[in-house]
């Protein structure tokens, strides 16, 4: 028999899957917003490398769920060789990101961001979540 508490439990973790709180991920490493945009017949347009790198992020995280209101991003960039500054990484990954982890980037209110390298397993680990006192 179902109880009042037990359909409320029920209840909260069926909106927990719905509204989830963060999502932590591991993707692989954008390219540089250096190779993100190309001029072609005068005019500026998205490399087909950041497209394929945005369908391959869709394809990982197509059952996400966006979060809602403003988030914080903890992310750090595993990097393939010593080479390139990590800010180079942020426009393609959050672009990517955006539908999937947060509706939107405008959403992002809070950034921390780390690079180390590891040519073995060239990786980035990222969570995304409410920042302390936002609403």
């Amino acid at each position: 028999m179902t109880t009042p508490i037990t359909r409320a439990a029920e209840l909260h973790n069926v909106m927990s899957a719905i509204h989830p709180e963060e999502h932590v991920f591991t993707l692989p490493v954008p390219p540089s917003a250096n190779n993100y945009w190309r001029v072609y017949n005068n005019r500026i347009v998205v490399t087909d490398e950041a497209k394929a790198y945005k369908q391959e992020i869709g394809l990982l995280l197509r059952s996400c769920i966006p979060l809602e209101g403003d988030v914080s991003v903890n992310f750090t960039v595993f990097r393939p060789r010593h080479k390139g500054d990590l800010d180079n990484y942020n426009k393609v990954m959050f672009d990517a990101l955006q539908g999937l982890a947060y509706y939107n980037d405008s959403q992002i209110v809070e950034i921390h961001s780390y690079r180390k390298d590891d040519k073995e397993n060239p990786r980035v680990e990222i969570l995304i979540s409410r920042p302390e006192g936002y609403e």
